[in-house]
């Protein structure tokens, strides 16, 4: 998405917000991460680009599904992701900068019926030429967060 699209996109996940901050939340549990959503929101705002990732196989979220319909989902995802990271590994090697967003969850129905879809949306990647270059975020030691196991 660019220019008028993206902007329309951008004011339904504003108003997804809003939505999420009121007694109407359908994420209660998530509020905490409102701030997030709304500093990603600015930072979607600034690029150029954004490109919408959905699952066609997935359904709605907030929809039952048998557990067949589950696990296709759950292998889809991990495929997406993988698709996901080759795009900003992709990305960098060009000089780009990226953002891979999932707090599209907060306006998950206001962005779906912008998008005309019934498709899953996973979320977005925001794409542009970054102004800046972050420190890398503290990671967790590998012996902290893997089991070996013989």
């Amino acid at each position: 998405l660019g220019g008028e699209s993206k902007a329309d996109f951008l004011e339904c996940m504003r108003k997804g917000i809003l939505r999420e901050e009121t007694e109407n939340a359908v994420l209660p549990g998530l509020s905490g991460g409102i701030a997030d959503a709304k500093h990603t929101r600015k930072i979607m705002t600034e690029a150029p680009v954004l490109i919408v990732v959905l699952n066609s196989n997935g359904k709605n979220p907030f929809e039952a599904v048998d557990i067949e319909s589950r696990f296709t989902e759950i292998f889809d995802t991990l495929s997406i992701g993988a698709s996901i990271e080759n795009m900003l590994l992709k990305a960098d090697e060009l000089g780009l900068g990226t953002l891979w967003i999932a707090n599209t969850c907060y306006a998950y129905e206001e962005l779906t019926e912008y998008l005309g879809t019934n498709k899953q949306l996973v979320g977005a990647i925001a794409l542009g030429y970054a102004d800046e270059e972050p420190q890398q975020r503290p990671r967790k030691a590998m012996e902290d967060i893997v089991e070996y196991r013989l």
